[in-house]
């Protein structure tokens, strides 16, 4: 608890953790940091009237920043100089402060200076933008998140444990043990943290604590239900625990290893933020499991069979002879295999055709669903100044070529104005303005033609950074990501499958199939991210980290299946019998589990960012197409289908092969969910 308790106090949302580890945009970041007064808080004092400024507005106007000139320092030394529009309804003041080398300082600065400037004559509007501003209503966000989100995922939890379980008492425990794992997990990240310097983000942590309630309630509602079926069977519940847990903790331990390797993969990610997000999700699955396998067993046996009151199972009983819904899907399945394979597949490639009509990349101003106030000052300025952009670029020269390089920015096509800034450690700080919108296809080729420009100065190359700058940094790393990171990710759970299975083929298959997921969610998002829920575009490391998470946890839902159908056909069952059997057995687990995870991630898409909600919804739905359409139809047909070949090269295929070439009937005969019973 207490070093759990810590883990806030190591967060750090600053933007260079959220940038690429090479570009030259977080050098730039890095360089400013270094300057004497520390990194800048660039804000844009914004003042409007829609009828006109008066004279009133604008010695308000002063008003404030005298007043900040005496409250801050600012960077370089200079004075900030009023920019009116064309049209005269607006005035902005671009203020960069030093001399605040932390986050905190700088987030308090911004709240202190609006408070500051809230008094102004009735009438005019003031708004308090630019990266500064935009950093702190970002980091109002996460300092909400964590304890919002974990109480809010755990309500959803407890609600779908009650209605499964249909126990007083039984929901507790699972919940109380994936609480235990919570908090466990966030000592371990504040540890990893101190000891390999991990960077922790608010996104990671948040991400972390969805994952943690999610794939623990998994894992306890698989144990739970094999812990029920062997009451029945052996008299004292420590026995039963033995056999539950051998029964599913090799299906538990794969599962749990193909997320965490997944995971893993993100550490060859060039983006800092992707690259924490690997150790710290796969820390919370390992703490996860260790608490399934431990914790949960322990206090189910020391409760004994009571906890299941009222529906209490009795040894020697048998379950409920009813043919429940999954044993009706099987026999739909067994009759048309191929009809449903087809079918489904067809399904999935038309939800995929979806990502045609995605939006495009997310800009700054669209990160939030709910509009602060930074997000309005950037409107404003960029319908009362067309002219010119309102933020500004950032380029770090070498001391000794500053001169030519402000005269190399002042000379391109693209740029308004540009002014010499800081000078230290060797590098002078040069703020230019684009004559294009941010972000604007304009002011991207600016950028280009300034990188491009800049790169033959005397004393070594200048670079440039900025907001704009970072988000072309940002869009380029992400895709150079996805080229190491999503093969790495693919073998990974691939091999880890092939140990388990003992099979080439179902293991391909697993994976064919949560990427043919990944595709039709991701599709489904790129139909409904701007038409429902009025997004103007996809944060560029989604496509990233939505493959790596339902890459890795949709394969969970395959390892519960195929290992009880291996399961059965180790027992003597033909391939088709085990496929029946598997899904009438493990089907209404698998549906509560997907269930569960579906509905935590869903949580995240409450949050007020549009990154939180894109994650959230793709990879719910992602999760729910897994559950009720590939495992429930689309494995088991394919099983169907391809019969002993489905465990080619092993020694399983190699036993069925030899079965039926000395004339067992059963190993190739058609199987319905009647004769599985």
């Amino acid at each position: 608890m207490p070093f759990a308790g810590k883990l806030s106090g190591v967060q750090d949302d600053t933007a260079v953790n959220y940038l690429p580890a090479s570009a030259d945009s977080t050098r730039v970041a890095e360089l400013q940091a270094a300057m004497p007064g520390g990194d800048t808080t660039d804000l844009i004092l914004v003042y409007h009237r829609e009828s006109g400024l008066t004279e009133a507005d604008r010695a308000s106007a002063r008003s404030h920043v005298a007043k900040l000139a005496d409250d801050y320092e600012f960077s370089g030394g200079q004075q900030p100089r009023a920019v009116d529009s064309k049209d005269g309804t607006t005035v902005m003041y671009g203020v960069s402060l030093s001399g605040m080398p932390d986050e905190e300082d700088q987030n308090k600065a911004v709240d202190d200076i609006r408070e500051a400037v809230d008094a102004h004559p009735e009438g005019l509007s003031v708004d308090v933008g630019g990266s500064g501003g935009l950093g702190a209503d970002a980091n109002k966000v996460f300092e909400t998140v964590d304890g919002t989100l974990m109480f809010a995922t755990a309500g959803v939890v407890a609600v779908l444990l009650i209605l499964t379980y249909r126990s007083p008492f039984l929901w507790l425990v699972p919940l109380v043990v994936v609480g235990a794992a919570t908090v466990t997990a966030m000592a371990v990240v504040y540890g990893l943290s101190q000891a390999f310097d991990v960077t922790i983000t608010g996104m990671s942590s948040a991400v972390m604590t969805v994952l943690v309630f999610g794939a623990g309630t998994d894992y306890a509602l698989l144990l739970v239900a094999r812990y029920r079926e062997e009451l029945r069977r052996h008299p004292r519940p420590y026995d039963a625990m033995v056999a539950a847990v051998r029964g599913c903790g090799p299906a538990v331990l794969a599962s749990s290893g193909t997320v965490a390797a997944g995971l893993l993969c993100l550490l060859a990610a060039d983006l800092s933020s992707s690259k924490g997000l690997g150790p710290v999700g796969a820390a919370g699955v390992v703490c996860a499991l260790a608490a399934m396998m431990t914790l949960l067993p322990a206090i189910l046996v020391l409760l004994g069979r009571r906890v299941f009151w009222p529906l209490i199972p009795a040894y020697g009983s048998t379950q409920s002879g009813r043919r429940n819904v999954f044993a009706a899907m099987g026999g739909s399945v067994s009759r048309r295999p191929v009809t449903f394979l087809v079918g489904g597949l067809v399904l999935l490639g038309v939800l995929a055709l979806g990502t045609l009509n995605a939006p495009g990349d997310l800009k700054q101003e669209d990160t939030f669903t709910n509009k602060p106030e930074s997000v309005s000052a950037m409107e404003t300025l960029a319908e009362k100044y067309p002219e010119q952009g309102a933020q500004p670029l950032t380029i770090m020269a070498p001391t000794g070529s500053a001169d030519a390089a402000l005269s190399t920015v002042r000379s391109q096509e693209g740029i308004a104005s540009a002014e010499r800034g800081r000078s230290g450690a060797g590098w002078t700080e040069i703020s230019a303005f684009a004559k294009d919108a941010p972000e604007s296809s304009g002011e991207v080729r600016t950028i280009k033609q300034l990188r491009s420009a800049l790169t033959d100065l005397d004393g070594g190359k200048a670079l440039v950074g900025g907001a704009s700058a970072e988000q072309i940094d940002l869009e380029k790393t992400n895709a150079d990501d996805r080229k190491v990171v999503i093969p790495l990710v693919m073998l990974a759970v691939l091999l880890i499958l092939i140990a388990l299975l003992r099979s080439l083929v179902a293991s391909a298959m697993l994976v064919g199939a949560v990427v043919a997921v990944w595709g039709a969610a991701s599709g489904l998002g790129g139909l409904l991210f701007e038409s429902a829920f009025g997004l103007e575009g996809i944060d560029p490391g989604l496509p990233l980290i939505t493959f790596v998470f339902l890459v890795a946890l949709g394969v969970d839902y395959g390892i519960f299946l195929m290992h009880r159908m291996r399961e059965e056909a180790v027992k003597g069952a033909s391939t088709p019998q085990a496929a029946l059997t598997a899904l009438h057995t493990t089907g209404g687990v698998i549906a509560s589990a997907g269930l569960v995870l579906a509905a935590t991630f869903a949580v995240l898409a409450t949050m007020p960012m549009a990154m939180m909600l894109e994650l959230g919804f793709i990879i719910a739905v992602g999760v729910l197409l897994d559950t009720f359409l590939v495992r429930t139809y689309l494995v088991t047909s394919a099983s169907l289908l391809l019969n002993r070949w489905v465990w080619w090269p092993g020694k399983l295929f190699r036993r069925q092969s030899a079965q039926i070439a000395t004339g067992p009937a059963s190993a190739d005969e058609p199987v319905t969910a009647e004769r599985v019973g």
